[in-house]
């Protein structure tokens, strides 16, 4: 604010969050050029126009600029010796990488890539766990001005590739494996499958994360791929470039699963993202560069881009692969302690098991370092906010934010100018123009509606991968409100900018922040012969949990015992990944649907959160209605029957 009344004139109340919000979202052009300007892309690249086009979707941020994202990441911080990562296993660590190496190391990686002919435009994957190689990996593809994409190694074959075929890779950067719960996971079978369903990969680079010799072997069955050792790209030394792209130009896909159909591939660019990053990160996280960030997550959440924007500001990260709760409840905390992390992110299903787990990280680790901790995922209850500063930290930041995958973002997050109140959200984000809105499109102050942003954001997607006409593009955000992005979320905005959210208003499955689609689960469960149907909800309940149940109807002669619950876990598991495992299966008569066949997914999940089943579907508008009544029951008994079927659901998953 400071610096906006001495290089723009402009006045602000002092450490008025509200009136520098409002002239963030209605003066677009000038907030985003000062963004650019305050840190210091002006001497970077200049531009023709902010925003050429403020169309939704199809607006025009930057045209004429030319930056790429590896570059801004890898920007001198005057201190090549200073950790630029830091990598911890369940196993081990931390091991640090320096600014140094890191610059060396995403060198002889694009270096390679260039090798093998990769060039902009071109698709670059992923089957990695949180790591060092990870980051790497994808510095060095937009170092060359590829495509970056990546899917954790929890993540089935079926759900990777469900996902890559969409880009058609030419590079497949695969680990051997990730720790989880004190125990290794040896992927390299998976990795086997995953080739012979990517006949595009033509070289697979092979990275020992478990065993460093586990390259010496081939993991692919395939004689037309070309597989090398990770240390093999490593050995040559190389200068480090960065191809030219323009702003709008490809940087990654991110994967979020629709309801229906095959998950929808997110394209963003590297100006949008470096611009959205450097705004969320410094002027709302207060991220510093002398901050150690860590953010516990797989690669395939979005929040691992999140925390790899970090490095745009100088930021120390700290990678960990493993269980939040290895070898206790107090797992990420012990990291923390271990690592000197100053900003530490979870989901806040974490907390709330840390909270009804009678935790107190207080008492037994040394968080003296930490200063803020993100929360993001769900709405957190208000229990869980107090247990934050009773018993973790009692001077720590709390920023619980909202914004998710389809802009790799914040939409409300935390502000250092504002107070922190328990069960909100501090504010929109800067640049940000969020409401709620009722179902006619008006503004809702201090009232439920619909999440909507009514003004372009420069990280929201180009497009969405294989989607002639934006036809999915369209349906996923502009369907009820042309020309107003919909999130899909419940929002509460009060007199005071707070933001409350109350779940998903659409029937998105969200667990531990990841959101997931029906329809994979649908894949794989109605493919066992004893299942004739099915219908799958997630839904944040009023205490603060979430349950993901799924209801089966049987085929003839079958009975949902204890050996089908547990059959139904290792598919799900195995074809798609742990955290698709739901809470609850229970059977059912018929699915209920809509008179077009639509399975009546939102309505469910409505009544499972406290609705009325008469209040969610209007007479004769579906089949089988006597199952809403149904729903009605099973929410009134869900409590006890949710933990109950918990522990018969899922054995072993994590």
């Amino acid at each position: 604010m400071r610096w906006l009344s001495t290089t723009r004139g402009l006045s602000f109340r002092d450490r008025d969050y509200t009136e520098l919000w409002r002239w963030s979202t209605t003066d677009l052009p000038a907030f985003w050029s000062a963004v650019w300007e305050f840190y210091g892309l002006d001497a970077v690249s200049g531009y023709d126009d902010v925003l050429a086009d403020a169309s939704m979707p199809g607006a025009s941020w930057f045209p004429g600029a030319r930056l790429n994202f590896a570059e801004r990441c890898l920007a001198p911080t005057g201190d090549d010796d200073r950790p630029a990562l830091i990598s911890v296993t369940e196993a081990g660590g931390p091991t640090e990488t320096s600014w140094r190496q890191l610059r060396d190391e995403v060198a002889a990686v694009a270096a390679a890539l260039r090798a093998m002919g990769v060039g902009p435009g071109d698709r670059v994957a992923g089957y990695l766990p949180n790591t060092a190689h990870a980051v790497i990996a994808l510095l060095a593809s937009a170092a060359v001005g590829a495509v970056w994409t990546v899917c954790s190694p929890d993540f089935g074959t079926s759900g990777v590739l469900a996902r890559l075929r969409q880009v058609g890779p030419t590079v497949l950067f695969a680990a051997d494996g990730y720790f989880y719960a004190g125990k290794e996971f040896d992927r390299r079978p998976e990795v086997a499958e995953i080739m012979d369903g990517l006949p595009t990969v033509r070289h697979l680079v092979a990275i020992g994360h478990l065993s460093a010799s586990s390259t010496a072997s081939p993991w692919s069955r395939r004689t037309d791929a070309v597989q090398r050792a990770w240390s093999e790209l490593l050995a040559h030394q190389a200068e480090l470039s960065f191809a030219d792209v323009p702003a709008d130009h490809p940087l990654w896909v991110l994967w979020s699963s629709g309801t229906t159909g095959v998950p929808k591939g997110i394209v963003q660019s590297h100006g949008g993202i470096v611009v959205e990053l450097l705004k969320t990160l410094g002027l709302g996280a207060d991220l510093r560069s002398e901050d150690r960030y860590f953010f516990h997550t797989s690669t395939s959440w979005m929040v691992w881009n999140f925390m790899v924007g970090g490095l745009l500001h100088g930021a120390t990260l700290v990678l960990y692969d493993g269980s939040p709760t290895h070898p206790d409840v107090n797992g990420v905390w012990k990291v923390a302690e271990r690592t000197r992390a100053t900003m530490v992110g979870v989901g806040a299903a974490y907390l709330v098991a840390a909270e009804k787990a009678d935790a107190h990280p207080a008492a037994a680790v040394d968080l003296s370092a930490l200063r803020s901790v993100l929360q993001t995922g769900s709405a957190l209850p208000g229990s869980t906010w107090r247990w934050v500063y009773e018993r973790l930290h009692p001077d720590v930041w709390l920023q619980s934010i909202c914004g998710g995958t389809d802009i790799c973002s914040v939409l409300a997050g935390g502000s250092p100018l504002l107070p922190v109140r328990t069960g909100r959200i501090q504010c929109p984000a800067l640049g940000v123009a969020l409401a709620a809105w009722d179902p006619a499109g008006r503004p809702l102050v201090g009232e439920q509606g619909e999440l909507v942003v009514t003004a372009p954001l420069p990280s929201m997607p180009l497009h969405f991968v294989d989607d002639p006409g934006n036809r999915r593009y369209l349906a996923s955000y502009f369907d009820v409100y042309p020309g107003v992005w919909r999130h899909g979320d419940w929002v509460t905005v009060g007199p005071d900018l707070s933001v409350v959210v109350a779940g998903r208003s659409d029937s998105t499955l969200n667990r531990m922040g990841v959101r997931m689609g029906s329809a994979d689960i649908y894949a794989v469960v109605e493919q066992l012969p004893q299942i004739a149907d099915s219908v799958v909800i997630g839904a944040e309940l009023p205490d603060g949990d979430y349950v993901m149940a799924l209801f089966v109807v049987l085929a003839e002669g079958a009975v949902l015992d204890d050996a089908l619950r547990g059959s139904i876990a290792v598919a799900i598991k195995g074809e798609l990944s742990p955290r698709h495992v739901p809470d609850v299966v229970d059977a059912i008569a018929a699915v209920p649907r809509t008179l077009t066949g639509k399975k009546l997914e939102v309505p469910v999940k409505r009544i499972i959160q406290g609705a009325r089943a008469a209040d969610v579907s209007a007479e004769g508008a579906v089949t089988h209605p006597e199952m809403l009544v149904w729903f009605e029951d099973f929410a009134a008994g869900l409590g006890g029957r949710r933990r109950y079927r918990r522990q018969e659901v899922r054995p072993g998953a994590h």
